[in-house]
């Protein structure tokens, strides 16, 4: 909760910063964005397209996104994210803003930068808004941490040259290191 001092914004704010500027806004709180790196792209690009390829493979109805793509996490005005990577699966929760409730699969590339925000604030939110599988990305670490929200909260820590599996999808493993 904000103190009584803190200014609270709206995802108005989101949409009045200048024209270039990216944020997300947690719980009222805005979080500017970096400009993504080469690295965090490409990892970023390689892991949608193995999942573009598999939805394609099985005539799946999900849909995948990349940001800059805008999740409205709650019926709220306090909460708009834009995940590196949103896998939704129900329709209705799409429009031309963008995602209306939570992905079915979120995934973050994370960054010096993001680390706090993706292992904290993020986990904590995409749990909350009823996410089912979260993934974290860690290029330093070399590492992914899968959390399978929708079996109990199960979570597990891969290395890149893993097959790892997706809670999601009970066929499908990703081998970040193959990708790229």
């Amino acid at each position: 909760m904000a103190s009584p001092q803190e200014k609270l914004y709206t995802i108005q704010d989101i949409y009045a910063l200048p024209d270039g500027r990216r944020a997300e806004l947690i719980d009222g709180r805005i979080y500017m964005m970096a400009p993504p790196s080469a690295r965090h792209q490409d990892i970023i690009f390689s892991i949608s397209r193995k999942i573009a390829d598999y939805i394609d493979a099985h005539r799946g109805d999900c849909k995948i996104y990349l940001a800059p793509y805008a999740v409205f996490l709650n019926a709220d005005d306090k909460n708009y994210v834009e995940p590196d990577i949103s896998v939704i699966c129900d329709k209705s929760k799409l429009d031309d803003r963008g995602c209306i409730g939570a992905p079915d699969w979120v995934i973050e590339v994370a960054s010096p930068g993001t680390e706090r925000m993706d292992y904290g604030i993020k986990l904590f939110k995409y749990r909350s808004a009823g996410v089912r599988e979260y993934w974290i990305v860690n290029p330093m670490k070399r590492a992914v941490n899968v959390f399978d929200l929708a079996c109990g909260n199960a979570s597990a820590l891969y290395a890149f040259d893993d097959q790892i599996p997706v809670c999601i999808y009970e066929d499908l493993t990703i081998d970040i290191q193959e990708l790229l």
